[in-house]
């Protein structure tokens, strides 16, 4: 993608990311379908491999008489992916028109509460890269096929119960490799946006282990679209405390104690005392440390997405329920 970027433009290294990533998805299956090696370690292979794949290559390409070129890193791209603002919300245009900034305007106010989330709705919708409006339609697209079409029946039943679904007439084995390019073009996506869209530029070691985070946002997310976006979001935010001054982090336990305070009414309006008590407390406990915490320290803020992935897999792991043959080795023709 950041090769793409520099000599084409950034769609082109976009799409060049998207279909590296669809190559990368096809060895994993031929590695998991094919010959049954286990997701793992087939998983864990192919990433020591991109890794020296990588670096081999930039060293090849990225030669020394290429101004703003290294051997583990690209020149700059040609251009960057255009960005919008969301009209009325965050002042963005219609044809020559510039619509009013209503989210702007609230933030400014600095109203209790209202300003605060004015800034965070603002920041959704302001300046947003079109490859981050591609990246969020997935999410209801992928929910539509995956629930509302053939594909989708065949592609859920073949993790399911595949025995099944081949004694009705699907074709389990080549839906798999279809599923797994689709799959690893998706990821492809993500790499590409890091060296695109989040940077102007490729860089060894830009990923910094977001895509075991993704592994565990769809775990947190319980394998299903809308699920995966929240969790995102989540993991997300995490990572976006790095950027915050540590001395502004300390308010992030007040917001804390604000949103404790409406689960409080939320549980007992739907009358759970217990979750109303345990939010009480956790309320509290925000509280008391945003009255004494000053400071957050950086190395702190640095682990929190690391941290929380813990956290989340630990605490949500009782209701989650992976695809029933997740994992498991199916040969065309077994179990009927």
């Amino acid at each position: 993608g950041g090769w793409g970027a520099w000599k084409f433009g950034p769609w082109v290294g976009l799409v060049l990311g998207i279909l590296a990533g669809a190559i990368g998805g096809l060895i994993h299956a031929m590695a998991v379908v094919k010959f049954n090696v286990n997701h793992v370690i087939s998983g864990v292979a192919i990433n020591l491999f991109a890794f020296g794949a990588m670096r081999y290559m930039s060293e090849l390409v990225y030669t020394a008489d290429i101004q703003g070129a290294g051997i583990s890193q690209s020149p700059q791209q040609k251009y960057p992916i255009p960005r919008v603002n969301l009209p009325f919300l965050a002042g963005g245009t219609i044809g020559d028109w510039k619509t009013p900034d209503a989210l702007g305007w609230l933030e400014e106010k600095g109203w209790f509460i209202i300003g605060d989330l004015a800034g965070i709705l603002r920041g959704l919708v302001f300046n947003v890269s079109w490859a981050a409006l591609i990246a969020l339609t997935l999410v209801p697209i992928s929910t539509w096929v995956l629930w509302r079409t053939r594909f989708g029946l065949r592609l859920r039943s073949s993790g399911e119960a595949p025995s099944a679904a081949e004694s009705l007439g699907v074709k389990v084995t080549p839906l798999r490799y279809v599923a797994m390019a689709i799959s690893g073009a998706f990821a492809g996506f993500g790499g590409a946006f890091l060296a695109i869209v989040s940077s102007s530029y490729y860089r060894q070691g830009q990923t910094a282990s977001r895509g075991f985070i993704g592994l565990a946002t769809t775990i947190f997310g319980n394998w299903r679209p809308l699920g995966v976006l929240g969790g995102a979001t989540l993991f997300g935010f995490a990572e976006a405390l790095q950027l915050v001054g540590p001395s502004s982090l300390p308010k992030l336990f007040l917001f804390f104690t604000f949103a404790c305070g409406v689960f409080v009414l939320v549980s007992l309006a739907r009358q759970k005392v217990v979750s109303a008590g345990a939010a009480v407390i956790a309320g509290f406990l925000f509280f008391v440390v945003y009255q004494q915490v000053s400071k957050v320290p950086e190395p702190l803020t640095k682990s929190a997405p690391y941290v929380l992935t813990l956290i989340v897999l630990a605490t949500a792991s009782q209701r989650l329920r992976p695809p029933a043959h997740a994992g498991q080795p199916y040969r065309s023709g077994e179990s009927h």
